[in-house]
């Protein structure tokens, strides 16, 4: 067995402690990874992987570029340990001292480049509750900014959740880490343990007034950041509860098929609501906008005022501007207080942050001044923190360098001691370039200059061919290079140690005082992270008053009756991809009497848009945005359910039908009579008599029992029926036209039901070979003409059964003693009856009837 050095004693022993992640222990320059750590980081990260004298597998990273490989096996699920050197090595006896001094995760991730401005990087945590419920809470812990709240399921309501925050790692205890194991492979979030501690800290200030159900998973947040971060968690703010009830619930699914966030097609923003609205200038604006569209309010009254707010930015585009000019010199105040509450901001961040405030009186003078008491008000709630910038100003370099230790960071006449100590250093600098020009003088060599290097310190340096100018009476040789000599004098030396000893002292001090400065800006987070809130909600309202002056949006009204009527509605997204070409408007009424549309019409016309293009008129009003249409009159609407698109889970074992099946279910379960469905193409996936009727039996449900506005589309005709039964449903279709044998889609919505499908005519614009759209219209046309036929047969049969009711009715034989009755009933045991045609059904009755006369 080979004895390992103290130093890898010493490494093993700290890695036994970080079993789950890489970690990067720091020799010198370097962050080391060995055994297992170093042959899986080599490849992911694609560096070069080495062995010890001893064999063992080692890579390693230079510690001045260490972060973006961090981020990089972070972004891959992992966890990174940051080992560092705690004591200075040439006081170490033996083995330098190390630590880990941060643990980094998926969701404690607090700056880096790979940082997006506008997106929260949220770590959650859950608990179950009860049968049917959860405790979810979730905290960004760059900004401070935390939520809980209770959903209503089990742990896969919890994915569901996380995946519509983009969560990327989960806190459980060890009985809900059994629970959810499996779906977090599936899902792709990292899942982390954390037991509730023994001696068990308060967590009041956390969770004011909140369900003390959501006290353990905010509890457990906290205690797993402590541990992981190891700093101070002063940024960290009070979490929000929210009620479900207050807000429009949309499920992850809805939120993906109306692609609100991220696209289907991509995962990007292009096509998204997120992209139409987001005209913010701050990031804190762009985070804001995302947290209102994922949590559309569910209440008029605080609807109506973020509209009136909206109103009155849109009413005066000065103003408007500029506000906007000013937001672009305020910097990421929320990010810039959670690295001072970390103690890991810089001289930078502090200027930013100055910066950022200085904008502040202007901005609120702008409000307190304008035409308009939704403004004025908005401008009496803010804060100007000049104190806090005074303090700033007095203290931070205008242009300070981005590493603090290096100096420079302060003003001068911030500190006399400081000033004293830079005086020396550079008056004593300037003696060193006097004094070069009088050894210049003195011995006659033009080309002797004074140098410093950390080595040999401070030295006059001749060439060569001058060397038998030095004054050897009072130079003394140093250091003899192959092209010349450095020499010292007593002068310059007693210079020397004058000038290092200042310099040092002075960075040693300038430290000190920095950091004291970072640690009395702390006390005022609170307040700085309050302003950052106001200004992300002004950056948003703006950004809603662009939008609606850019593409003509209007106000939206609401009742409290469950009645929906938007005339001339548009989808925005949609309108905006098509850039100048003409988008058709279309109404929407559904009323008290009449609420579900069954939109039939061919593929392309355009149903999928008109459902969608309601929805997004619905989410944009309960954001407190305008909406796109001449007028629109809504409803409070409490949930969102959708059924749109197609698509394969093939790592979860569910195919595109149970997905539809389930996301069906999902919806009638939890739907209201205040809520919005929207159906489309319900029963694909499955035979055509199985999809039909589980349509129309869906449709009859929730007409029956929920009551819920409905928009539901279908590619069976047969369901057009349903108008005669159901009372509340009406037809409408997408119209299209064909001209010269070619399908027109006119985009437009109709009373009544469809004529046609025209799906071959799509087989032709998508450009399938002329062979097979031919061949398609010959089998179209004898399917045609043999329903027309059976149709006909079915008459005469119905004529010749009606005929023979009206006879005198022979006398025959009860079925149950009649001899042919065991042969006909086992014939009728037989029948398929899903598979069989109505006209065959008929002639199967009459064989069986004859067979018992």
């Amino acid at each position: 067995m080979t004895t390992q050095t103290p130093m890898m004693q010493q490494y093993i022993k700290i890695k036994e402690a970080y079993l789950d992640a890489f970690l990067f222990f720091r020799l010198g320059d370097f962050y080391e990874l060995f055994n297992d750590d170093a042959i899986k980081a080599a490849a992911i990260l694609e560096i070069t992987l080495t062995s010890r004298k001893d064999g063992v597998p080692m890579c390693g990273v230079p510690h001045h570029s260490a972060q973006g490989y961090i981020e990089t096996l972070i972004s891959k699920g992992h966890k990174v340990a940051i080992c560092e050197q705690v004591e200075d090595p040439k006081q170490a006896k033996g083995v330098v001292k190390r630590e880990v001094v941060r643990l980094i995760t998926p969701g404690t991730i607090i700056e880096g480049k790979g940082m997006q401005h506008k997106t929260n990087y949220f770590i959650a945590s859950a608990d179950v509750v009860s049968p049917n419920e959860v405790a979810f809470s979730y905290l960004d812990v760059s900004t401070g900014d935390g939520f809980t709240t209770i959903l209503h399921g089990d742990e896969k309501e919890v994915v569901q959740e996380l995946l519509a925050i983009q969560a990327k790692e989960l806190i459980v205890s060890e009985q809900m880490y059994v629970l959810i194991n499996d779906l977090s492979a599936i899902h792709d979030f990292t899942l982390s343990i954390e037991q509730d501690e023994a001696n068990d800290q308060s967590i009041e200030k956390y969770v004011p007034n909140h369900p003390l159900e959501t006290h353990r998973t905010v509890k457990r947040l906290i205690q797993y950041i402590q541990k992981t971060q190891m700093r101070s968690l002063l940024h960290i703010q009070p979490f929000t509860f929210s009620r479900r009830d207050s807000f429009l619930a949309i499920d992850y699914h809805s939120k993906r098929n109306l692609e609100l966030i991220s696209s289907i097609r991509n995962a990007d923003q292009k096509g998204t609501l997120l992209w139409l609205l987001d005209e913010t200038v701050t990031a804190m604006g762009g985070r804001k906008l995302k947290q209102w569209i994922h949590q559309p309010l569910a209440e008029k009254n605080a609807i109506e005022d973020r509209l009136a707010v909206v109103t009155s930015f849109l009413e005066d585009f000065m103003l408007r501007e500029e506000i906007k000019e000013a937001f672009k010199e305020v910097y990421d105040l929320e990010r810039l207080v959670g690295r001072i509450g970390f103690g890991s901001a810089g001289g930078r961040d502090l200027a930013q942050l100055r910066q950022s405030l200085s904008k502040i009186p202007s901005i609120k003078e702008q409000l307190v001044y304008a035409n308009n008491q939704a403004l004025n008000d908005l401008g009496q709630a803010i804060e100007d923190c000049q104190d806090i910038w005074k303090k700033l100003e007095d203290a931070i370099h205008e242009n300070p360098p981005i590493a603090v230790k290096d100096g420079g960071v302060l003003k001068d006449g911030y500190n006399e001691r400081l000033d004293q100590l830079r005086d020396a250093s550079v008056n004593g600098k300037r003696w060193i370039a006097e004094l070069e020009q009088k050894e210049r003088e003195r011995t006659g060599a033009k080309n002797l200059k004074i140098g410093y290097n950390r080595i040999f310190g401070y030295y006059i340096e001749l060439t060569k061919s001058t060397i038998h100018l030095a004054d050897e009476a009072r130079y003394v040789r140093k250091q003899t290079l192959a092209n010349a000599e450095r020499y010292i004098t007593d002068e310059l030396k007693e210079k020397e140690t004058l000038i290092l000893s200042a310099e040092e002292e002075s960075l040693v001090l300038e430290y000190d005082l920095f950091t004291q400065l970072r640690e009395e800006i702390k006390a005022y987070i609170p307040r700085v992270q309050k302003l950052a809130k106001q200004i992300s909600e002004l950056d948003v309202y703006i950004s809603f008053a662009q939008v609606a002056e850019k593409y003509r949006l209007t106000k939206p009204t609401f009742h409290d009756s469950n009645a929906m009527i938007i005339k001339e509605g548009r989808h925005p997204v949609v309108e905006k991809m098509m850039n100048n070409q003409l988008y058709v408007p279309n109404d929407c009424t559904l009323t008290e009497e009449e609420n579900m549309l069954l939109i039939t019409g061919p593929n392309m016309s355009g149903k999928s848009t008109f459902m969608r293009q309601i929805a997004i008129t619905v989410i944009m009003a309960q954001i407190g945005c305008y909406v796109p249409a001449e007028s629109a009159e809504l409803p409070i609407v409490d949930k969102i359910f959708t059924r749109i698109g197609a698509a394969d889970d093939l790592a979860g074992g569910q195919s595109t039908f149970m997905i539809e099946m389930m996301e069906s279910q999902h919806a009638i379960m939890n739907a209201t009579s205040n809520s919005l469905l929207l159906f489309d193409e319900i029963g694909r996936g499955t035979s055509t008599y199985d999809g039909m009727s589980l349509a129309q039996a869906m449709m009859e449900y929730i007409h029956d029992h929920i009551g819920a506005n409905t928009l539901f589309s279908t590619h069976y005709h047969e369901l057009t029926d349903l108008e005669k039964t159901l009372a509340k449903l009406r037809n409408v279709h997408v119209a299209a036209t064909e001209k010269d044998g070619k399908v027109v889609f006119l985009h437009k919505l109709k009373n009544g039901p469809a004529d046609k499908s025209y799906g071959i005519h799509v087989a032709e614009l998508a450009q399938l070979p002329e062979e097979i759209i031919e061949r398609a219209r010959e089998i179209l046309d004898t399917f045609e003409q043999q329903e027309k036929k059976e149709l006909e047969e079915t008459s005469v049969q119905e004529q010749q059964l009606s005929f023979f009711d009206e006879q005198p009715t022979q006398k025959t034989k009860p079925v149950a003693e009649h001899p042919a009755a065991d042969k006909v009933m086992k014939k009728l045991k037989k029948i398929n009856i899903s598979g069989t045609t109505p006209l065959a059904a008929l002639q199967i009755l009459y064989e069986l009837q004859s067979e018992l006369d």
